[in-house]
């Protein structure tokens, strides 16, 4: 048997909301024809800053889902000093996200050490057939453009400095 007042409170609940939906109208939007914009720091797509990967390959590591592919390869590069050693660097060949499989949950986007990757607020990137939604490095670049600028903290959410103990 159920509980009376539970059953009153879940009743009082779907008035209101009945109520409510009756004097303001529906809150329905009607998509294709009407777009609503998405809120501050939504999760859309990935967008990635290729200039700042260095093939450390922590994203695809830590991808639940391992729907990331990175490729590189190493070149010499010119010692930075004058008389030094040639230095060893990495160079990005391939950066795919799967999104057929992506379940965006951002571990990538949060384990990321050199900021290359970031969210974008789009998510209008359906496909009409499954392969199209592999997107290579090109096509997370031009996700770039539609990611927002960084806010500022608010104030007193300023990270503390540490006493040290002595």
């Amino acid at each position: 048997m159920p509980k009376i007042p539970g059953l009153i409170k879940g009743l009082a609940v779907t008035a209101r909301t009945l109520a409510r939906t009756v004097t303001k109208g529906a809150v329905t939007v009607q998509y294709p024809h009407e777009k609503e914009e998405p809120v501050t720091r939504a999760r859309g797509v990935i967008a990635l800053k290729e200039d700042n990967c260095t093939v450390c390959m922590l994203c695809a590591r830590e991808c639940p889902d391992w729907c990331i592919y990175i490729e590189g390869h190493k070149y010499l590069a010119p010692p930075r000093r004058e008389g030094g050693k040639p230095r060893q660097k990495n160079a990005l060949d391939r950066f795919d996200i799967d999104y057929s499989l992506c379940m965006y949950c951002g571990i990538c986007v949060e384990v990321c050490p050199f900021e290359a990757l970031f969210w974008s607020p789009e998510y209008e990137y359906s496909e009409p057939r499954i392969a199209d939604l592999l997107h290579d490095k090109e096509r997370l670049g031009e996700w770039m453009e539609t990611v927002p600028d960084f806010e500022p903290y608010e104030a007193g959410s300023e990270a503390k400095p540490k006493k040290v103990p002595r």
